[in-house]
């Protein structure tokens, strides 16, 4: 090999070299990274379980929320549960002719 070709592998296998180096490096942030959107995935869940929770006690504690929340589950709430039954049975009538 003369000289000119031993130059152009020198400088090929230095920018390889850089190259190599900094895509490691790329990679090694990039999983530091991953790691910090887990940890905010992780708090936004946990604002959100606690802002549903305020959001329910808020509608308990309300005059007209209270009220109503009594009303679904005395008197809606048991008519469905029936009609839904009914359904049910004459579904299996149907299925028994």
């Amino acid at each position: 090999m003369n000289v000119a070709e031993w130059i152009i592998v020198a400088i090929l296998s230095t920018t390889l070299l850089l190259l190599l180096i900094l895509a490691i490096a790329l990679i090694i942030k990039l999983i530091n990274l991953s790691k910090e959107i887990e940890k905010i995935v992780v708090e936004g869940q946990d604002i959100a379980k606690n802002a549903n929770g305020i959001a329910s006690n808020l509608k308990g504690m309300t005059s007209i929320g209270g009220t109503i929340e009594m009303f679904v589950d005395k008197y809606i709430n048991p008519k469905l549960k029936e009609k839904s039954k009914e359904k049910k049975e004459e579904k299996k009538d149907d299925g028994k002719k």
